[in-house]
């Protein structure tokens, strides 16, 4: 199983990035995607999540409005549109691929994070 993101980099505030993490060694299609994040000094946090045929997402209030996730379950990869970007959005993001089956146990697999800096 591997996710690998990338995309990250540094942005002035007000920029955009757009991250992609691309997902082998699992069924893609069946799993739920999330990009969560973690600043220095601060727990993890969840960004955005996306369901597995995509027809549902959801944001973190902080986020809401100027970051959109998606999915292309044909090409395995998810994605992070990030805009007007802000210096507290500085942070290393992953992404998670997660998926409960009947007997509720829990797949849950992280990719190794891409550093994000918002700075001028």
């Amino acid at each position: 199983v591997q996710l690998v993101e990338s995309g990250g980099g540094l942005v002035q505030p007000g920029g955009s990035l757009r991250l992609s993490c691309a997902a082998s060694g699992f069924t893609f299609s069946g799993y739920a995607m999330s990009w969560h994040r973690q600043a220095p000094g601060k727990e993890r946090e969840l960004v955005a999540s996306i369901t597995s045929a995509g027809g549902s997402t959801d944001y973190a209030d902080s986020v809401k409005g100027r970051f959109a996730i998606s999915r292309d379950n044909g090409k395995r990869a998810v994605y992070l549109q990030m805009n007007s970007l802000k210096p507290e959005d500085t942070a290393v993001y992953y992404c998670n691929a997660l998926r409960r089956d009947y007997f509720g146990r829990k797949f849950d697999y992280w990719g190794q994070g891409t550093q994000v800096t918002v700075s001028s």
